[in-house]
């Protein structure tokens, strides 16, 4: 082997070294919002009574539910099929993100952790639909009698995700696509 063919070598374990250094943060944010959606669920289900409500502010409750279905309870009366369904759909959902995530580019890091903080948001509600049967709610913004459905640290992280990929697409994109 010759020299080039070397130097060749090492630069190409290297490059691709960086790019897996550049997505140590990508998994450092999945872990985080993961471990932190997980800490919150347990201290709710040890500390509290299921639709127990304790205000914190004039528009801000806690309060422990739980929710068989999807967003805004979509299908919670469905009779059980749709804890497999949500199953299934999440896990497809997460892989189709990581295959998103392995064509990005490391400089597009708005968009990695917008992909980081849905992934996350996923799996934390894919553990509760394993390991519960539903997914364990406690957070309740309400103005006067109208309440917003309750919510958690994951429904939070795939919104503001989603919120970022959004941005991404419909600005940041075509400011690129402009340069």
């Amino acid at each position: 082997m010759t020299h080039k063919q070397q130097g060749n070598i090492l630069m190409n374990t290297l490059s691709k070294l960086l790019i897996k250094i550049a997505y140590i943060d990508f998994w450092l944010i999945v872990v985080s919002v993961f471990l932190l959606d997980l800490i919150t669920k347990n201290f709710f289900l040890q500390y509290w009574q299921p639709y127990e409500v304790v205000e914190v502010l004039p528009f801000l409750n806690l309060v422990l539910a739980f929710n068989t279905g999807a967003a805004f309870s979509f299908l919670a009366d469905a009779g059980g099929w749709q804890r497999w369904f949500f199953i299934i759909l999440t896990i497809a959902v997460c892989i189709y993100l990581l295959v998103l995530l392995s064509q990005a580019k490391p400089q597009q890091r708005f968009y990695r952790v917008g992909l980081a903080l849905i992934i996350a948001g996923a799996l934390g509600n894919l553990y509760d639909r394993i390991m519960h049967g539903f997914v364990v709610d406690f957070i309740d913004f309400h103005i006067n009698q109208w309440h917003w459905p309750a919510f958690n640290v994951a429904d939070s992280g795939i919104t503001i995700g989603a919120i970022m990929l959004i941005i991404q697409w419909w600005v940041l994109d075509k400011k690129e696509a402009g340069k």
